[in-house]
């Protein structure tokens, strides 16, 4: 009955999400704090599925301008825990066929998110000159999650060098976001899903460096963060019970 209401309330809340954020999308289409008001929605929803979420750090990124953000990526529930982090004047980056998924692509792309063609390999090169355009010209940030896919319980997954190609190129600096494990923890069905805490690390600068010490800075990016994992789940509250009934991966 309880995951029943949840799954009715979240379904309502999406609703009136898209629809104030289309509103707003349209009002001002592909403004650089669409993304960040849209975030700041999405993470409200939170609560309803019995999670608490603690965001730490911030004063390490108040005073920055422009950075790429990457963080580890674990379910389908960080479209809810992870946007708390959001900073001002901050995108994401998609594929192409993003657009097509009804409802959520087009806002996705309206609100100021960037499409990419990630298939074509050969273009790669022109696609990241494109992104550093963007964050030179608006003074963007960018948010990313360099493993590239949800890692669903199996632990850190490597990372692939798009967000540290753009970092050297646009000279900001990286910024590591540690979130700590909650694979299986969310179970609709309980009234307290534990606590979820995300840790904002100093930023990583990328000044001085050279092109050819992209592995270096990918290598050290990966290892604070998988540390930060490590730290913040030897204190996170957990549910007295995470049996995986009901449980959304």
């Amino acid at each position: 009955m309880l995951k029943l209401l949840r799954i009715l309330l979240l379904g309502l809340a999406m609703v009136v999400v898209f629809v104030l954020g289309t509103l707003v999308c349209l009002v001002r289409p592909r403004h650089p704090n669409n993304v960040y008001l849209l975030g700041r929605l999405f993470h409200l929803a939170c609560p309803l599925v019995g999670l608490k979420v603690s965001i730490r750090g911030r004063e390490h990124v108040r005073s920055l301008d422009s950075a790429i953000y990457i963080a580890n990526h674990q379910t389908n529930w960080d479209i809810i825990t992870h946007p708390g982090v959001l900073s001002p004047r901050t995108v994401a980056i998609g594929k192409n066929s993003l657009f097509w998924i009804p409802l959520f692509g087009p806002l996705f792309w309206l609100s100021g998110n960037l499409l990419i063609n990630r298939e074509n390999k050969a273009k790669a090169a022109s696609t990241i000159g494109k992104v550093v355009e963007k964050i030179r010209s608006r003074k963007l940030s960018i948010w990313m999650f360099p493993e590239g896919t949800r890692s669903k319980g199996k632990g850190l997954l490597p990372f692939k060098t798009g967000a540290f190609h753009i970092a050297l190129q646009a000279r900001v600096p990286i910024v590591p976001i540690a979130c700590s494990s909650y694979f299986g923890q969310v179970d609709l069905n309980r009234w307290d899903n534990g606590e979820v805490i995300i840790e904002i690390m100093p930023p990583i600068d990328v000044s001085d460096l050279e092109p050819a010490q992209l592995r270096d800075l990918l290598k050290q990016s990966r290892k604070q963060i998988a540390d930060g994992i490590a730290r913040l789940d030897k204190e996170v509250r957990r549910p007295d019970s995470l049996t995986q009934t009901g449980a959304e991966s």
